[in-house]
C-alpha cells in the first residue's frame, strides 16, 4: 500500500508527512497523550484540548512547512513541529493565537494552589511570557517532537530530529533548542545521543531543561 505525500518511509507502514489542518485533533490528541513529562497526561486535564492548542496546532498555523506528521494505516502517531525563527514564530503567537484563545478560557486567577484541572493551561494562555533568553540567541530555530508508543523504539525519533535539523539548515539557521521536562530522563538521554547538550548558560527549572544544538559549519 502507498500513500501520498511520503516524505519519510520509516519502514513498518511509519511515514513522514505534511500536517494540515485536518490534522489538528490528531495534533491536540497526540499532544495531550504526551503532555505528562512524555507520559499520558489525560486524567489530569479537564479540557483535553487546551495543551494541543498550546504546544502543538500552532506550528501547523503560523508554520506550515516545518509542521509534520509520523502517520501509519492505523492513524497518526506522532508529530514533528518546528519553528525555524522562534522570534518570529512568537510574534504571530503573542498577536494572533493567544488573543483568540483569551475569548475562550477564563483566567484563573494567579494562585496556583486554587488551580485545578487544565487552570495551568488556561493561566498561560492568559500570561504566557513568550521570551527568548538572550543564552539561546545563536540557535534561533527550535522544535517538538512526541510519539505515541506504537511509534517509539524503531529509530523514528533519531531520523526526525535529522531531517528536522536539515530542514532549518537549508532555511539558514545555525542552531536548534528543545524544551525537555526534567522528568522525562528518556527525553534526554535520547537528545544526548544526537549531540544536544544542556544550555550551560541556562539553569534547569522546574519545568524545563533546554537542550540545545550548533549546526555543522554555522559560524
Amino acid at each position: 500500500m502507498t500513500f501520498a505525500g511520503v516524505i519519510l518511509d520509516f519502514g513498518g507502514g511509519f511515514f513522514l508527512r505534511q500536517a494540515t489542518q485536518a490534522d489538528h485533533p490528531a495534533l491536540r490528541k497526540i499532544c495531550l497523550e504526551t503532555g505528562d513529562a512524555g507520559e499520558d497526561a489525560t486524567a489530569r486535564e479537564d479540557d483535553p484540548d487546551l495543551i494541543g492548542q498550546i504546544y502543538a496546532v500552532p506550528y501547523q498555523v503560523f508554520e506550515p512547512d516545518f509542521a509534520f506528521v509520523i502517520d501509519n494505516p492505523s492513524g497518526v502517531a506522532g508529530y514533528l513541529l518546528g519553528a525555524p525563527d522562534t522570534a518570529a514564530f512568537y510574534t504571530c503567537l503573542t498577536e494572533s493565537w493567544y488573543p483568540a484563545l483569551q475569548q475562550r478560557v477564563t483566567d484563573p486567577g494567579p494562585d496556583a494552589s486554587r488551580w485545578q484541572g487544565s487552570d495551568w493551561a488556561r493561566h498561560r494562555i492568559h500570561h504566557h511570557g513568550l521570551t527568548i533568553p538572550p543564552a539561546l540567541a545563536v540557535y534561533p530555530s527550535h522544535g517538538h517532537i512526541d510519539l505515541l508508543p506504537q511509534a517509539r523504539g524503531k529509530g523514528i525519533g533519531r531520523q526526525c530530529i535529522t531531517f528536522l535539523e536539515g530542514r532549518f539548515a537549508e532555511a539558514g539557521s545555525t542552531g536548534l533548542w528543545l524544551e525537555v521536562h526534567p522528568r522525562n530522563h528518556k527525553a534526554l538521554r535520547f537528545y544526548a545521543s544526537l549531540g544536544y547538550r544542556p544550555s550551560p548558560a541556562l539553569e534547569p527549572s522546574e519545568n524545563a531543561i533546554y537542550v540545545v544544538k550548533r549546526f555543522a559549519g554555522a559560524g
